[in-house]
């Protein structure tokens, strides 16, 4: 589970029973804008990328009130931006359409604008790949000169071949091959079928471990590592729109916890054609393939883990016979997190560098070639957070670090004993893409005090520009106070008042709550506090607290869930809140109020089920509610296999507490969600329903996990102001 898109959090929550709109007078013209900018964020550079010489920036961008994404190029030496192409260009101002296939890829990459949603650049930074409409095109950057590629339908994961003279993609459950001096195509794997496609990865895959590709070409183009996925004995679950039932359901192969997985293999292929040679390892020990790595410094390596994920192994794999030689295992009594853009090898049998979380966080590790540490170059008291660039020419490292977890900045090190030294000053949270040479990169941070921005740097940090933004901005800064309460380790909190805030009155309180791993609330982002601002000033102090299990705070602290998911994070957000409570006479915490979304959607159901005395009023946004319903590689992570952690499962059900609600509970759901299934708000309304309890639930039609609709989005939270208002008034 991964946060969903912001800000369309809640959008269509209609008015409830006995509550109007005019009720509570609300100017709503600040939700209209705010709806149809997406938060302000639409305008503003995203997806940048440097060509690999370092003197061009490609980006994308949408206008501020159309969420369809155009490219363009930034000349580094020059400073001049210009639009390379439009999606209006290519399809000639007709409807952009895409088939279910991209959609569910879209949905599970968080990608809701049209047009360009993403480029490749070829190896010499010549030639840009776009997909558009279920089409592929190549531009030529020197005189942006266009050619439709003449493939067949339903093309997926398009990218170039490593010599830049083809390019791949796959259709029909095969990869195919693109020669673009010959333009044309044919199979490079053959016998994919539905049942066992070939080149995609799997839901799993790319819905927890983030991988959304399902094949990787050799540095020199000569062959293919490719996917085989078998849905064989898992569960098929269909998402029907009950608005069109003339509409046939779209099936799904859906693993729940404690049944079955999809199996997956890999072969190898020549790209010439002929036989596939599979990668043989231990599979019934390691059924879930993470990573795959194959780089022109170092071997083709893959990351393995166990069904219950306390153990991985990078395996270093013959790519003539396909066996595999273990590089490094690694274990955890609770879980191991799978680690992102590693191995990144050196040249010259220099070994690589790795990332791990073994004892008290992450931290960066030089590894020789055979696996074995050398050193360890970013510890996990400089709360690393992750590998950015490796430079083997100056043998420098570039990494995101921070020892203040609302914040992320970039620092550099040398791979010999150096010192870090960081890179960004201003608060907030830093991301870096470097070019090929590593001679320049763009800084994408969102602020503490901006909205997000994207700066081009030499590798030294200095300034050369910045791409430009054609965004709308906000018409306030919010009063945004980040903080930590408590005794002992305590809570990181954000506490957001109104811009005319009486410091001689009493304010109900609203808890905004994710609280799941992975995911922080309390960042040293502007943009992220703009709808609680505007939710504050309609009489409200709004916080949220990062509780055990969110990242950024070292091993214990992130794993203090395992297997308490019904317990820990509430406790924490309860005592966050009573510490917050007592620091600020204002809050009234007699009127406290709860919303989340996903994982926040649980646990503010879980709030007024368990705390009822605490949270007077919830809004529950596709929450899960019985574990056993959600997807395995997530849940078993952190309650473990159901034969062997009933317990665990039944703690956190929201099931167990359903005859315990009294206090107001609105659920709302998009009815296509296929990552929370709408099966989980009616098992609970079911639940609740039999227990003579009250409740008041809102469907919303057609709508999926993320919903970006503006309209639903812009009438959402003015009702869900007066729902608070209403459920919180004075007594």
């Amino acid at each position: 589970m991964r946060r969903t898109l912001l800000p369309a959090l809640f959008c269509g929550l209609l008015s409830a029973p006995g509550v109007s709109a005019k009720d509570v007078p609300l100017d709503t013209t600040y939700l209209k804008d705010h709806a149809e900018t997406r938060g302000f964020m639409l305008g503003r550079p995203a997806r940048a990328r440097p060509t690999p010489d370092g003197k061009a920036i490609l980006f994308l961008r949408a206008q501020p009130r159309v969420a369809r994404l155009r490219l363009y190029e930034f000349d580094v030496t020059t400073g001049t931006t210009r639009e390379l192409l439009t999606p209006e260009e290519l399809l000639h101002s007709a409807e952009e359409h895409l088939t279910p296939e991209e959609k569910a890829r879209r949905e599970r990459q968080r990608v809701s604008v049209g047009g360009f949603t993403d480029f490749q650049l070829s190896e010499d930074g010549t030639h840009i790949l776009l997909s558009l409409s279920g089409k592929l095109y190549l531009v030529r950057r020197a005189d942006r000169k266009v050619t439709e590629l003449s493939t067949g339908p339903g093309v997926l994961d398009p990218k170039f071949v490593p010599d830049g003279r083809a390019v791949s993609y796959v259709r029909d459950h095969d990869v195919y091959l693109y020669d673009l001096a010959k333009g044309a195509e044919r199979r490079v794997t053959t016998g994919g079928s539905e049942r066992r496609p070939h080149g995609l990865a799997e839901f799993i895959a790319q819905e927890e471990m983030h991988r959304f590709s399902g094949y990787w070409w050799s540095p020199d183009a000569t062959s293919l590592v490719y996917q085989e996925s078998d849905a064989a004995g898992v569960e098929v679950w269909h998402v029907c729109d009950p608005m069109h039932p003339e509409q046939a359901p779209q099936p799904m192969a859906y693993p729940r916890p404690g049944k079955a997985n999809v199996a997956v293999r890999l072969g190898l292929v020549p790209a010439a054609g002929g036989g596939t040679v599979w990668i043989d390892w231990d599979s019934k020990k390691y059924p879930y393939l993470a990573r795959v790595h194959w780089s022109k410094s170092g071997p083709l390596t893959i990351l393995v883990q166990t069904r219950e994920q306390d153990e991985i192994a990078l395996l270093c794999v013959d790519p003539k016979t396909g066996k595999t030689t273990a590089l490094l295992t690694e274990r955890d009594a609770a879980w191991v997190d799978l680690p992102d853009d590693v191995p990144r090898w050196l040249p010259n049998a220099g070994g690589f560098l790795w990332t791990t979380a073994r004892r008290a966080g992450p931290q960066l590790d030089l590894r020789d070639p055979a696996g074995g540490l050398l050193r360890v170059l970013v510890p996990a008291e400089a709360g690393f957070q992750g590998l950015v660039d490796l430079d083997p020419r100056a043998r420098q490292v570039v990494f995101r670090a921070s020892t203040d977890p609302t914040q992320s900045h970039l620092w550099r090190v040398a791979l010999q004993d150096g010192k870090p030294e960081r890179l960004t000053k201003e608060p907030g949270l830093h991301a870096a893409t470097f070019s090929g040479d590593h001679a320049v990169y763009v800084d994408t941070a969102a602020l503490a005090d901006a909205m997000p921005r994207a700066t081009v740097r030499r590798a030294d940090g200095s300034l050369i520009g910045e791409l430009p933004s054609v965004a709308e901005e906000p018409p306030f800064q919010p009063n945004a106070e980040l903080l930590k309460v408590g005794e002992g380790e305590g809570y990181y909190a954000a506490v957001v008042r109104p811009l005319r805030f009486n410091a001689d009155k009493k304010y109900p309180v609203i808890v905004h709550v994710y609280g799941g791993p992975t995911h922080q609330m309390v960042t040293a982002s502007m943009a992220t506090r703009l709808i609680d601002q505007w939710l504050a000033d309609q009489g409200f102090v709004v916080v949220s607290v990062d509780n055990r299990g969110t990242p950024g705070r070292g091993r214990a602290w992130e794993k203090a869930v395992y297997e308490k998911f019904g317990s820990v994070p509430l406790a924490d957000q309860v005592a966050g809140l009573r510490a917050l409570g007592a620091k600020f006479p204002e809050m009234d915490l007699g009127r406290v109020g709860i919303y989340g979304w996903s994982f926040g959607g649980y646990l503010a159901a879980l709030a007024v089920l368990r705390e009822p005395d605490v949270f007077k009023a919830a809004v529950a946004g596709a929450p899960v509610v019985d574990w056993l319903d959600y997807d395995t590689h997530y849940t078993e992570r952190y309650l473990g296999l159901p034969d062997k952690h009933a317990e665990a499962y039944r703690e956190a059900s929201l099931l167990t507490y359903a005859k315990e609600l009294r206090r107001p509970l609105l659920l709302i759901h998009g009815t296509a969600d296929d990552n929370v299934y709408f099966r989980h708000t009616l098992k609970l309304t079911n639940a609740l329903f039999r227990e003579g309890c009250d409740f008041e639930l809102l469907p919303l039609p057609g709508l999926t996990h993320m919903v970006p609709d503006p309209v639903v989005m812009q009438r959402l939270y003015g009702k869900f102001a007066v729902y608070f208002k209403k459920h919180l008034r004075q007594q």
